[in-house]
């Protein structure tokens, strides 16, 4: 005969498991709203049945089972999604940046405006063309130069809110590359703790919880790839270990965490002209970026360029190209910066120094209607030894001065005397507007430096070019961000809390728990019967 006192334990370890799924069940409610949070399971396991083996075994018919014990308490995972959500995440967080960069070139460039680069070319050409009909109208050589001075302003002002953008971005960079490495810390750190909890037996779930919406922001910014370490000691077969993250970057692996140590990325820039390489430095003015230098979690010192990131990866990628970065060859020569917003201050310098190169060739050769001062190497009227100015018809003066659209400008020379505007083919000739027609004939004409494009279509075709890389950018966002939802979904699907769920499962361990109590009650009741109602024959 059995002990009586086994069904007593049996129940009390009934008890002690029910209680256990409460708690967990309870646990998984209070964290219903709690974001990253998994929902987490008991994984009841029998205990031990009697009797046990060996040779002086009792014989009794059947293998009595003796109750139920907690094995583990352990979040609901899914490995293969959570890698395809990160991986999606890496390709969202690229194409985020990129949107995002692209719709503020979009606002600086949104034509047409009242004061934009193409209605400034429509109004200059325009008073152009009304100087040509009537060259002898001062009002009109002066309306001509202030449409020019608006041009150049133009020209100013767009190059500023570009060069704005560029600077916003290194900024960007840096603030990100510090985000970049206190997340690589922070998952260290965790690993760390981590560890400490496993070889003691323990399922950390809440820290792996916190570790994971870190990876999870990581994969924001680069294409990482995990890998599980043990822990050793007595740690339980499913416990998650360590996190090893580490990523891929031309061929070359580079390690960004490993077990409690983590890895530090410097962002990088280079002068062309001389190779000089230096960490970035938010407070100069533009530097092509070149490369992350990094001190990788085993401490070796490797480097990551832009070049050999993979397309389409991450925040950081996306930054350095819209930023603007350069590449060496094999021979260990630089590129001409690229990147999306240094394109379009390449392109808007170059049309500014090819419109007024072309303008200047046009007006050097025109002369002036009326004598002018002679103006020395200064640019200050000469006199003579009476104290007079030197009057003479003058040529060969130049219209624009400055580089580039940051310094494009009306020179002084015109500013100070309407009359050195030339719009006439021969000096003293006031009613002679064919330098004027040839100026404003500058509208239409192709211009080799722009590709055969005269101005204006050139400045258009930047536009049209923004627009599709904003359509693109903005296609690939939308699209990515549709699967990385449906992605969440099916992990959320998986791993978050269902009240409904929980609410059954509440139930459930109550009843069992409201039965074991019900068992141990019995077992009470048939103790109480031996002890107090047996051996009393007679009495």
């Amino acid at each position: 005969m059995g002990s009586t006192f086994m069904g007593l334990e049996t129940s009390k370890r009934g008890l002690s498991a029910q209680q256990s799924g409460l708690y967990t069940t309870g646990h998984n409610i209070s964290n219903a709203n709690t974001i990253g949070y998994s929902r987490q399971t008991v994984n009841l396991k029998p205990t031990n049945g009697f009797p046990g083996a060996g040779m002086n075994a009792p014989q009794i018919p059947g293998y009595l089972g003796t109750g139920a014990t907690p094995g583990s308490i352990q979040r609901v995972r899914d490995q293969f999604v959570d890698n395809q959500f990160r991986q999606e995440t890496t390709k969202l967080g690229y194409w985020g940046s990129r949107t995002e960069a692209i719709g503020q070139l979009e606002g600086i460039l949104n034509e047409p405006k009242a004061y934009g680069i193409d209605t400034a070319f429509n109004d200059f050409f325009k008073a152009l063309q009304d100087l040509s009909t009537s060259p002898e109208n001062s009002a009109a050589r002066q309306v001509a130069i202030e449409k020019a001075k608006t041009l150049a302003e133009s020209f100013n002002y767009t190059n500023k809110q570009l060069t704005e953008v560029q600077e916003n971005l290194k900024n960007q960079i840096n603030v990100e590359t510090k985000n970049v490495n206190s997340i690589l810390k922070q998952i260290a750190q965790l690993n760390e703790q981590i560890s400490t909890v496993e070889i003691n037996g323990s399922l950390p779930n809440d820290l792996y919880d916190e570790r994971d919406i870190l990876v999870d922001q990581l994969s924001q910014y680069l294409p990482i790839k995990i890998e599980k370490v043990g822990s050793g000691g007595n740690a339980k077969d499913i416990a998650e270990g360590s996190y090893k993250i580490t990523m891929d970057v031309g061929g070359t692996t580079i390690s960004l965490v490993d077990k409690n140590k983590a890895a530090v990325l410097t962002p990088q820039t280079v002068d062309p002209t001389t190779g000089a390489v230096s960490d970035f430095d938010a407070s100069t003015d533009f530097t092509a970026f070149h490369q992350f230098k990094v001190k990788d979690a085993t401490g070796a010192d490797q480097v990551m360029d832009v070049n050999s990131m993979v397309q389409g990866t991450g925040i950081l990628k996306s930054l350095t190209e819209s930023y603007g970065y350069v590449t060496k060859d094999a021979a260990g020569n630089f590129s001409q910066p690229t990147g999306v917003i240094q394109d379009k201050i390449a392109e808007l310098d170059k049309l500014a120094d090819e419109f007024a190169k072309a303008f200047n060739e046009v007006h050097k050769k025109g002369h002036t209607s009326v004598k002018v001062p002679e103006l020395d190497v200064n640019g200050n009227p000469v006199k003579d030894a009476n104290g007079d100015f030197n009057m003479d018809y003058a040529t060969g003066i130049e219209f624009f001065k400055g580089q580039g659209a940051a310094g494009m400008k009306v020179s002084d020379e015109i500013l100070k005397d309407f009359n050195r505007f030339t719009v006439s083919d021969t000096e003293g000739e006031v009613g002679n507007g064919k330098i004027a027609i040839a100026l404003s004939n500058l509208k239409t004409q192709s211009l080799l430096g722009l590709n055969n494009a005269s101005a204006q279509t050139f400045y258009q075709g930047m536009i049209g070019d923004v627009g599709v890389l904003g359509e693109q950018a903005t296609r690939i966002f939308k699209n990515s961000s549709t699967l990385q939802l449906s992605i969440s979904n099916n992990r959320a699907s998986v791993s978050s809390v269902s009240l409904d769920e929980e609410m059954t499962n509440m139930i459930m361990y109550q009843q069992a728990y409201n039965a074991s109590a019900r068992m141990l009650t019995v077992m009470d009741e048939t103790l109480e019967k031996i002890i107090n109602g047996m051996g009393r024959v007679g009495l």
